[in-house]
């Protein structure tokens, strides 16, 4: 918090800072004996009538009225979780975009908007990396009326919680209606601990999505849609452990490090959905299959 020259806290926040990551201090209980405080860390996504909007890093959006405000101030963004070389989140995006591709996709500015079939929310929603070229609203109606002509619901892919990610997106995505539906964290790791395992203990890497893989995959009736999602993109590899003399099955081999947070929006005018549910029909658009993002 902010100290004055006289050992008071003070605010030191504006308007102005909107977009930026604050730390505030306020009153949760005005006026009650022993006054007890609140502080929040996070993008500051609005300040209007009184009321600052402040996205933290899990996504979660807090209200925060300007009368109970004890000190704030701009902090920088939190450091990286991850060794060797930094990464942005819009690098990451980028590749991590280039597997698992849609069956159609199109570019709406600097979004990608992307479609197949329904299989998994990655492939049949937009990434949007930029200026869409448009207003946001007609944006979104342009989205809307994409995956309306496809029988798809319209879903939006965004992420918080590290430098540059899209807090003030997904602001606006919920000021408009638009629903968080899903939350998944970005996971990245090291390849040469994978190299350095023992033979028996060894990956297998293929570029086809065997009978083995798809049976770890814990998923009934995987169509050829679903097939040319698996397999696509220039790096696409279905890793597996090498069978061992045990006979334990094989299984996916991670050395994660955790990074961040994505999440996936979509209109509040649809019906929720389990996550796991079919696509069905209906007097909407039909819902797509959850998968792992």
């Amino acid at each position: 918090m902010e100290f004055s020259a006289a050992g008071r806290l003070e605010v030191r926040i504006t308007t102005a800072d909107v977009g930026k990551r604050v730390s505030v201090r306020r009153l949760s209980e005005a006026g009650a004996a022993g006054e007890k405080f609140t502080d929040t860390v996070g993008v500051l996504t609005s300040w209007t009538d009184g009321v600052l909007l402040i996205t933290r890093k899990s996504g979660e959006s807090v209200r925060v009225a300007e009368s109970a405000l004890v000190a704030g101030k701009v902090v920088p963004p939190a450091p990286a979780r991850r060794r060797g070389p930094a990464a942005s989140y819009e690098e990451l995006a980028r590749v991590a975009a280039r597997s698992w591709r849609p069956v159609e996709s199109e570019r709406l500015g600097a979004w990608e908007l992307r479609a197949a079939g329904g299989f998994t929310r990655r492939a049949n929603s937009v990434l949007p990396l930029g200026d869409p070229g448009l207003p946001l609203d007609e944006a979104l109606t342009a989205v809307r009326r994409w995956y309306g002509v496809r029988g798809l619901p319209a879903y939006v892919q965004t992420a918080t919680g590290a430098a540059g990610t899209q807090e003030l997106l997904c602001a606006e995505l919920e000021r408009r209606g638009w629903v968080r539906e899903v939350t998944a964290e970005v996971w990245t790791g090291p390849l040469a601990p994978v190299a350095d395992l023992a033979g028996d203990t060894g990956v297998v890497l293929s570029r086809e999505a065997d009978e083995t893989w798809l049976a770890r995959y814990q998923r009934k009736g995987v169509s050829e849609v679903a097939l040319r999602v698996l397999e696509s993109g220039p790096g696409t590899v279905a890793p597996r452990t090498a069978a061992r003399a045990s006979g334990t099955r094989n299984a996916p081999a991670v050395t994660p490090l955790t990074w961040d947070r994505a999440c996936r929006y979509s209109p509040a005018s649809r019906a929720r959905t389990t996550p796991g549910s079919p696509a069905r029909p209906g007097p909407g658009p039909a819902a797509p299959v959850q998968t792992t993002p």
